[in-house]
């Protein structure tokens, strides 16, 4: 690649109008044209992740703050949306957050989904570390635009300035169970989601399944969240995320609502934000490989002795083998 960087700052140009410098910098092929744009590139991938991410969180969560501070009659007349307001808003920032980042970084915008994909479609794991902290640090500031953005309604809500509650705030930045929920209940509930949304996200990127175009892979996406968001997410709010969770957890924690947000239902946040996402997803594309995907990245396809065996012997039988015979032969 280095052969082909210019390098603009040791080119001189003189008596050369601006329209000629336009048509004279077109014409130059580079690859970095400024030093920025050579720091840009390093940090593509995780910057496509945080952004796509923050403003995933900023619908979302501003949703919610908007539906739910606004039944205070002190707040608003009028309650400024319901339910399904909830669902389109959070399906609606899925969407923008996967066409902001997809085209770069594959727009994961989910460490269970990262983590799964590392697992299951050879995703590098060297990536993994920062795709996941660049995840959680967009969900941190998405949740802190949403709280600027919401203080003074907050302020309202919760009786004056300085005052923070779970109950009374807390809750619509990161995600709370229903009380009348077990913890098997609620582990369930995430688990359950989790395993829809990987399946449906595998279904969705599936060559050999009538995928969508790729442009409108977020359209689908948020057809996806918009059903899991009606039908399942009344329990635990569907957080299926543990970034969209812990990145506002952490933002709260920080803003005044103390460490009960980590203390809740004796790390709600673990055992049930961060591993019923973790588990659901691996268990749901276990699924999804088993049953319907045949592509050679999968573990589940990897090619065993005896196909590879028969692959060598039968060099005629060749193309009517399943993928990821080829690659276990060039190992081998």
């Amino acid at each position: 690649m280095s052969a082909i960087i210019e390098k603009p700052e040791e080119v001189h140009i003189e008596n050369v109008g601006s329209y000629d410098e336009q048509r004279y910098a077109s014409s130059v092929s580079t690859v970095f044209p400024n030093r920025w744009s050579r720091f840009r590139y390093a940090i593509r991938e995780p910057a496509a992740e945080f952004l796509g991410t923050m403003i995933f969180v900023i619908f979302g969560t501003g949703v919610n703050c908007q539906v739910f501070l606004s039944i205070n009659p002190n707040v608003e007349a009028v309650p400024r949306g319901d339910f399904l307001s909830l669902n389109f808003g959070w399906a609606a920032g899925v969407a923008l957050g996967m066409w902001i980042a997809g085209g770069i970084s594959g727009g994961h915008l989910n460490p269970a989904i990262t983590f799964t994909l590392a697992v299951f479609r050879g995703f590098p794991w060297k990536k993994v570390p920062y795709y996941i902290f660049a995840q959680l640090l967009g969900a941190f500031c998405g949740a802190g635009v949403v709280y600027a953005n919401n203080f003074h309604a907050i302020d309202i809500v919760e009786g004056g300035p300085g005052i923070r509650t779970i109950s009374g705030s807390g809750d619509l930045l990161a995600t709370y169970a229903a009380s009348f929920l077990t913890p098997v209940s609620c582990f369930f509930s995430e688990f359950l989601g989790s395993a829809i949304l990987i399946i449906a996200v595998l279904c969705i990127t599936d060559k050999r399944n009538g995928p969508p175009p790729q442009g409108l892979v977020p359209l689908a996406l948020f057809i996806v969240i918009l059903g899991i968001g009606t039908s399942l997410g009344m329990n635990t709010s569907y957080s299926l995320n543990p970034a969209r969770d812990l990145g506002p957890r952490f933002f709260t924690a920080a803003a005044g609502y103390g460490t009960a947000v980590f203390t809740y239902r004796n790390q709600y946040w673990l055992w049930c934000i961060v591993l019923g996402p973790v588990t659901g997803m691996l268990c749901g594309a276990f699924v999804y490989d088993a049953l319907i995907f045949e592509g050679g990245e999968s573990i589940i396809n990897k090619p065993n002795t005896q196909a590879i065996d028969r692959y060598l012997r039968n060099p005629g039988q060749r193309e009517k083998l399943p993928m990821g015979i080829e690659g276990a032969r060039m190992k081998h």
